[in-house]
This record gives structure tokens, C-alpha cells and sequence, in this order.
């Protein structure tokens, strides 16, 4: 006897069981994405909202991409790279080195053309040339074109917080560039992807300082060649010989710069400097508050899975990822390394389904291009981010309604002014600054002393630089600010709702005669 209200269920032809609905579903789905025309719009999707993603408004704010364009000014004025600082107080006459002046000049021949749009440009287009150069890369090495996609999407999504008009930018697009030659070279042992290392060197000494992890990844590799000629546990295809020629000609490459081998002096200098790891928000460790965090943390978890699964000790990702998951914990800066690595080792570990292979063909390549580019055209104009705009946004973060004051009444130095602020015034006001980003040139002490004061700490009024000061500029929420209210040797002359001017008596006394 048949239970009530439940109907039978057929069998399928030849016996068995029909698919179920959700498995039915699921088939179908896979089906459709296994279409050439399905993959692409997928594709321009994915760099389409990438792109939108990057118009991030609050992005040209950054506090050291001022400093970095008025360098680019300076080198344009004289015609050379500098030596010695003369942006301020601290630095002037003192040893002082540009090593990102073709990063300056890119950026500032940008903002000289399209203002501060020209930032947003520049960025944008860094961050697509990124999100293709990390696809490319992982497509390379994983044929799922499923799995590809959610790759990129993750390693791109965990990176996010460093989408600034930065050169470290290139240091991202150059690394993803460097780590996809080396695995496919030693997959194939063909060196000719190999080749064209050390013209990318040459231009990543003279870009971005980091440049040194590249040829931390390069060391790995060759390290790699020479233990697989000693143990058979450890394999690649990558010749030994072949392999030291590129590496020496790669570090021959990076003296192609205007400082030659000193450029590893400030390296040296920049690794060294310890307190900056404690107080500098971008080189703190991450702190696990923002999603993308997490997603880098699931990443470098889900690449460790991977190789230690593997059947056999895979050398150069196992040393690749312990060196990203050092770096990136260490400074949150640094956080890119793990993403290109984990999703490499990822896209190389992972099973995948060879049905699920990419199809687009090349007729494809135009329209995903055209949909990035429609995309970033549709947001600018969507969001109004014309240079009038943006200028609006920066008085929201730097103090740009104070400078025009002190312009206006003729307030000059010395400045005295905080840490975040120093780039955008070096820019802005033109008269040397007590500070600002550049934390090597500083060192240490000198950037305690300036946090203490700034903080309200013990003895803030016996600041060598706030005592010769005639100017400050800081915070309105700053303990220093609050504090100069009540001292009698300075006068408020100035206060918005973000800044607040003090000029010394003295200067006061003068600026009336």
C-alpha cells in the first residue's frame, strides 16, 4: 500500500536513477560556462567591476603622492635627479635620494596634462594592467577556467587596501610578471621566458625600491637549481648555468640608475629601520579588520593545504611562500607578495576539470578591453570624478583650505606640521616642511620626537623644531593643537572644521609692521 500525498518516482531509461533538480541545475550551469561567448563576458565582467572597483574617491588623498610630485617638479626644473634634500628643515643639505623619479615623472606628466583626474587615470590603469597581468598568470598554470576566476578575484580582492597612486604599483605588476616566468620556466626549462628579466629589472630599479624582493624570488629559484643537481628530491627544469648568467645579469641591470650601486645602500637602509615597522600605519602587520585581511589569510592557509598534500617537497613554492607569509606579516605593505605567491601555488596545486577549459577565442581579447575601458569611462562620468570634485574631496583630508589662508596673509616659515600632512605641504605650501613621509631621510628619533610632540607627550615644548617654528599647521583633533591654545608664545590665527594655523608672536609682531 502506497504512502498518501507521495507519488511514485519513474525510473530513467536503462534503470537508473533520474538526476536530481539541483544536480540537473548544476550540470546546466557548467555547461553554459564551458561556452567560448559565456567565458568572455565572464571575463569582461570580471575586469569591468575590478575597474569600477578601483575608482575609489578617497585614493587621491594619499599623503606621499604630493611629495612624490614635487620631486618630479624639481627634476624637471634642473634637469637631473637630486642628491641632497631641499624639501626640509630636517634634510636640507643631507643625502637624499629620488630612487622612484620615474614613477614621479609618469604621475606628474599625468596630473600636468589631466590634473588630479590624471591620478585617478593613472591608478586605474595599473590596476587593470594587474588584475591581467595575475589572470594571465594563473591561467597559465591552471586550466579550470572556473577556478582561474575565482583566483584573480581573490588574490586582486586581498590586495585591494594598495590600489593608491603609488609606485609600488609596479612592484606588483613587475613581481606578478617575474613569479609567472619563473614557474613556467621551470615547468618547461624554456629559458627564453627567462629572457627579458633583466630589461624588467632595469626598469624596476628605477621605479620602485622593492625591486630587492624580485631578486629575492629570483635567489629562490636559482637556490632551487643548485639543490636539484645535488638531491633527486628536488626537481626543475631550469638550467643551472643558464639560470646564474640571467640572475647576474639582472643584478647588473638594476645599477642601470641614476644612484649606480648605492641604490642597495638605501634598500639597506629602508629594511633596517625598525621603529618605522611600529609607527608608520602602512608598514604595521596587518591588523584584521578589513575583509581583505581574511581573504589573504585564507589564501596563504589554502596554498599551505596545497603543498602539503603534494606527493612530493615542491622547493621553490614551499621557500616562496614562507618568504611572502614573512614580509607580509611583518608590514601590511608588503601583503601583494603573498597574493601573487598563495594564488600561484594555488592555480599550480588545485585539480581542476580539463572540460572547464578556457574557450574565448582571440575575437574576444577586443571586447573585454572595450568593456574595461566603457566601464572606467561610465564611472568617471557616473561619479562626476572631473579634478573639480576630487580637489573638493582632498580639503576633506589635507589641510588645503589652510594653506590658501597662509598663503593669502603671507604666513612663511619655519613650518612646523605632522607626519601625514608633510607630503601634501611640501606640494601645497612650498617652503620646507618639519616632516613628512619620506622616513628613511628622518630616521627613527626624529620621527619619535615628532609623534611625541604631535601626541601631547612630556616635554612637547622643548621640540627643537617647534621652538624655532613661526608657523604650524596640524589636526584640529590633534593634543598638540589643543595644547598651543593655551601657550603664549603662539596665536590661533586660523581654524576649520580639519586644520588649525598658529603663527608665533613674534611673527605676529612683524607681519603688523
Amino acid at each position: 500500500m502506497k504512502s498518501p500525498g507521495i507519488a511514485p518516482v519513474a525510473a530513467s531509461e536503462g534503470g537508473r536513477e533520474p538526476m536530481p533538480v539541483a544536480g540537473g541545475v548544476l550540470a546546466t550551469w557548467q555547461s553554459f560556462l564551458r561556452m567560448g561567448w559565456v567565458q568572455a563576458l565572464v571575463l569582461a565582467a570580471l575586469y569591468s567591476c575590478l575597474a569600477i572597483f578601483s575608482l575609489r574617491i578617497a585614493d587621491v588623498s594619499d599623503e606621499d603622492v604630493w611629495w612624490h610630485l614635487r620631486s618630479a617638479e624639481w627634476i624637471l626644473q634642473h634637469h637631473a635627479v637630486p642628491y641632497t634634500d631641499s624639501f626640509s628643515r630636517f634634510g636640507a643639505g643631507k643625502p637624499w635620494a629620488a630612487y622612484s623619479w620615474l614613477f614621479e615623472l609618469t604621475v606628474a606628466q599625468m596630473f600636468r596634462r589631466l590634473g588630479m583626474a590624471g591620478l585617478m587615470i593613472f591608478k586605474s590603469g595599473m590596476v587593470l594592467c594587474i588584475v591581467a597581468a595575475l589572470y594571465r598568470m594563473i591561467r597559465r598554470l591552471q586550466a579550470d577556467f572556473r577556478i582561474a576566476v575565482l583566483l584573480t578575484l581573490a588574490a586582486t580582492f586581498s590586495m585591494s587596501w594598495l590600489y593608491r597612486p603609488r609606485p609600488w604599483l609596479f612592484t606588483i605588476l613587475f613581481s606578478t610578471l617575474e613569479i609567472d616566468a619563473l614557474m613556467q620556466a621551470r615547468r618547461t626549462g624554456r629559458m627564453r621566458e627567462l629572457a627579458w628579466l633583466p630589461v624588467l629589472f632595469a626598469l624596476w630599479a628605477n621605479l620602485h625600491i622593492q625591486f630587492i624582493d624580485g631578486l629575492v624570488v629570483l635567489g629562490i629559484a636559482l637556490a632551487e637549481a643548485v639543490l636539484a643537481r645535488c638531491s633527486s628530491g628536488i626537481q626543475t627544469r631550469l638550467s643551472f648555468g643558464r639560470l646564474s648568467v640571467i640572475s647576474i645579469v639582472c643584478v647588473g641591470a638594476t645599477l642601470v640608475n641614476p644612484y649606480g650601486w648605492k641604490i642597495y645602500q638605501i634598500a639597506f637602509d629602508l629594511a633596517t629601520q625598525r621603529g618605522v615597522l611600529n609607527t608608520i600605519d602602512e608598514m604595521l602587520a596587518p591588523p584584521f579588520r578589513g575583509l581583505y585581511d581574511w581573504c589573504a589569510l585564507l589564501l596563504v592557509l589554502a596554498a599551505a593545504g596545497v603543498l602539503a598534500r603534494a606527493r612530493r617537497f615542491s622547493f621553490f613554492e614551499t621557500v616562496l611562500l614562507a618568504f611572502a607569509v614573512v614580509v607580509s606579516f611583518r608590514s601590511r605593505r608588503d601583503v601583494f607578495v603573498l597574493a601573487i605567491a598563495a594564488s600561484a601555488i594555488l592555480a599550480s596545486g588545485l585539480a581542476g576539470n580539463e572540460k572547464n577549459r578556457l574557450r574565448v577565442k582571440a575575437w574576444a581579447a577586443p571586447l573585454v578591453v572595450g568593456a574595461a575601458g566603457l566601464a572606467l569611462f561610465l564611472g568617471f562620468h557616473v561619479r562626476h570624478l572631473d579634478s573639480a570634485r576630487l580637489r573638493a574631496q582632498l580639503a576633506e583630508v589635507m589641510p588645503v583650505r589652510a594653506v590658501e589662508a597662509a598663503q593669502e596673509k603671507g604666513w612663511r616659515g619655519p613650518l612646523y606640521n605632522d607626519y601625514d600632512w608633510g607630503g601634501y605641504l611640501i606640494w601645497a605650501l612650498r617652503i620646507p616642511v618639519s616632516v613628512d613621509g619620506r622616513a628613511a631621510l628622518y630616521g627613527d628619533q626624529e620621527l619619535s620626537r615628532s609623534f611625541a610632540t604631535w601626541s601631547g607627550q612630556p616635554k612637547w615644548s622643548s621640540d627643537a623644531d617647534l621652538q624655532k617654528a613661526g608657523l604650524v599647521i596640524g589636526p584640529v583633533t590633534a593634543p598638540l593643537t589643543q595644547l598651543l591654545r593655551m601657550d603664549p608664545r603662539f596665536e590661533l590665527v586660523y581654524e576649520d572644521k580639519l586644520a588649525a594655523v598658529f603663527i608665533t608672536r613674534r611673527s605676529s609682531s612683524s607681519a603688523t609692521k
